[in-house]
């Protein structure tokens, strides 16, 4: 129950943390915040190495293969992260948090080229989300909203990161590949806002609410719960309560940003919401489920 609860936690900071990258913006261009707030994230997770030191876990690491790691892992979480916050500007914290979700659906997809087996619950649960997605982004002149396309190409390289994180985190350290995956993504992010942005450290000053909650609170303190908690919850447990930060994330935005949802806005996002779970239940488990009887 306590890890379930730190899980819970930490869904609703990301989520919350739509609502920080949108108000971050009303003062520093997306390149400008993300830098800030990857490398402060990677500052933040200090701690929790040292913490790891002192408990000998952080013993014989490949260094030459964390580096080598880390570089695609960064850059593939820049690519990510620029497509997730350039398109927040074009649309809501809910929209975009309940379309980046779908990276849930879209990795064991992706897998597909891994020559991973895919079951039919994904299967199904993607059929799910996909019609919630074209009920919430696509409008009635087939027109789809350039915000939500931003996300949906972002969410395929979430997913992508996810793989190829998973690929090396059983190599080496997660906590020191998380850590240098921010630093590359924040450098990547920094040259791009000194290119064609116009970052000061006055805009900075005044982003600073949104900075340190999406760099301190949303790396720093949630990753350290998820990184707790997943030793003791059950793995579709996490998956299906970490997918619940679409819904904080819709939550923040009508709460804190005055976003609206319509009918059909609500129809799309609860769709997408059940794909993800979907997805992450064995089929056989949803046919028994008192749920579904």
């Amino acid at each position: 129950m306590q890890a379930n609860l730190m899980l819970l936690l930490a869904a609703a900071i990301w989520g919350l943390g739509f609502v920080a990258q949108r108000l971050g913006m009303e003062h520093l261009g997306p390149y400008s915040f993300n830098g800030l707030r990857f490398l402060i994230g990677a500052l933040s997770l200090l701690p929790l190495i040292w913490w790891y030191q002192r408990q000998g876990k952080l013993q014989q690491v490949d260094w030459k293969l964390l580096l080598w790691g880390a570089v695609p892992v960064g850059v593939l979480l820049f690519i990510a992260a620029s497509l997730q916050q350039v398109g927040l500007l074009y649309t809501t914290a809910a929209n975009a948090g309940f379309i980046t979700g779908l990276y849930i659906v879209l990795v064991p997809l992706l897998g597909i080229f891994l020559k991973h087996k895919i079951s039919a619950n994904i299967w199904l649960g993607c059929a799910i989300a996909v019609s919630g997605l074209y009920i919430l982004s696509v409008g009635d002149d087939f027109s789809v909203n350039f915000g939500d396309l931003l996300q949906l190409i972002g969410a395929l390289f979430w997913a992508a990161h996810l793989l190829t994180i998973d690929h090396y985190s059983k190599k080496v350290p997660p906590i020191l590949l998380a850590c240098l995956q921010f630093v590359v993504c924040g450098v990547l992010s920094m040259l791009v806002a000194f290119s064609i942005e116009t970052p000061t450290v006055t805009n900075a000053l005044l982003a600073w609410k949104s900075v340190l909650y999406a760099g301190v609170v949303s790396v720093g303190i949630a990753y350290t719960l998820q990184v707790m908690a997943q030793k003791h919850a059950h793995p579709a447990h996490a998956a299906i309560i970490l997918s619940l930060e679409t819904v904080f994330a819709a939550i923040g935005g009508v709460w804190l940003l005055g976003e609206e949802l319509s009918s059909r806005a609500l129809t799309g996002c609860g769709l997408m919401l059940l794909g993800m779970l979907v997805s992450q239940l064995p089929l056989r488990w949803l046919l028994r489920s008192k749920a579904f009887t």
